[in-house]
């Protein structure tokens, strides 16, 4: 019974995020409030780390499936991309470089390091 109740409580979380995310019309993905909910509940104790810890290992091992459709969906519009080629690539490094500042600036605060 301990999977079904891990996967139960882990499904549940989901299914209020994508509620939430419907309900409020927000921008923010369901599945990323939901992850947010089962953060707080697991850090309020409401939720213990046993319950839901070898479920979510077992998502996280087979990660890699979830990548297919993304991979189908480029392939499908490769023509598209490759008109797009300059603002595609252009936002994928201005994202990537706006991303490691705010990664290195984070574990400076983090780490008390200051320059």
């Amino acid at each position: 019974m301990k999977p079904y109740r891990g996967l139960a409580i882990i499904f549940g979380f989901y299914a209020l995020g994508e509620f939430t995310s419907s309900a409020l019309d927000l921008p923010i993905p369901g599945s990323v409030l939901g992850m947010l909910y089962l953060l707080a509940a697991l850090l309020g104790g409401a939720v213990k780390l046993d319950w839901v810890e070898n479920e979510a290992e077992l998502f996280v091992r087979n990660m890699s499936i979830m990548f297919v459709p993304p991979g189908v969906g480029i392939i499908t519009y490769i023509g598209l991309l490759k008109s797009q080629a300059v603002p595609v690539f252009g936002a994928l490094i201005i994202s990537f470089l706006i991303t490691l500042l705010v990664t290195a600036k984070t574990v400076e605060l983090l780490r008390g390091e200051r320059k």
